[in-house]
């Protein structure tokens, strides 16, 4: 098998883990008994259904309230679902922005829905809050859940961006999983990527799947990576 290295992002030493860290692409080749399962899973089923944490959303079925407004215009009021993610936001973002004041930081934070959860953005020109490979905004976001939870008594999903750093970091991992999927396609071997966190392997999984190749995930966190598989025959 072949080992892809991903970019690294951030260099504050105060948030390293003992997690390999994320490197950068090589020419490196990993060979050894890591023997990838004889049956592996399309991406779908492979990829693991917690990479991008579905669960715990008891909202999620709520159906949508269309109402129009009283006054005779067409603009449909938010559902009861929305109004529960956008009050998410706002209690992430009030959280934050007290963290912020207590750092000392400057930042402006956004707020909006997109893909069935709340997101929060700290735009900021600084990244000492992302953190080594995004350790600290990780943690930043886990805080963010719970005090949301503390509120509404159950489980966040809410996503945490800081400095523009998640869709900075989809970009790379694209194009990691773009090279991943030409060297299987030419070598008609597997490919193992370094280890990222669940976000990270969502995004590789779904690129996979969408040139047509499968993928599964292997390992235990923080050293869980993305197994790129060859076409079937």
């Amino acid at each position: 098998m072949t080992e892809q290295q991903a970019p690294v992002d951030g260099v504050d030493e105060d948030f390293a883990a003992d997690s390999p860290e994320v490197g950068t692409l090589d020419a490196a080749r990993e060979t050894g008994d890591d023997a990838v399962p004889a049956e592996p899973a399309s991406a779908s089923e492979g990829s693991d259904a917690d990479d991008i944490d579905e669960s715990d959303d008891d909202d999620a079925d709520e159906e949508d309230d269309d109402e129009r407004s009283g006054d005779g215009d067409e603009a449909r009021r938010p559902s009861r679902r929305e109004e529960a993610l956008t009050n998410e936001g706002e209690i992430a973002a009030d959280y934050l922005e007290e963290l912020l004041d207590i750092a000392d930081l400057d930042g402006d934070i956004d707020t909006y829905i997109e893909g069935g959860r709340a997101h929060v953005s700290i735009i900021t020109e600084s990244d000492v809050l992302v953190g080594k490979n995004g350790k600290t905004l990780e943690a930043l976001q886990e805080l963010a859940r719970l005090a949301v939870m503390t509120e509404i008594g159950h489980r966040s999903r809410l996503m945490l961006d800081i400095a523009g750093h998640r869709e900075k970091r989809r970009v790379e991992l694209q194009d990691l999983a773009a090279d991943a999927i030409d060297e299987v396609k030419d070598s008609g071997e597997a490919v193992r990527l370094s280890p990222m966190n669940p976000f990270e392997r969502k995004i590789v999984h779904d690129a996979i799947a969408a040139a047509g190749l499968s993928s599964e995930s292997e390992g235990e966190e923080p050293n869980r990576r993305v197994v790129v598989m060859p076409a079937s025959r």
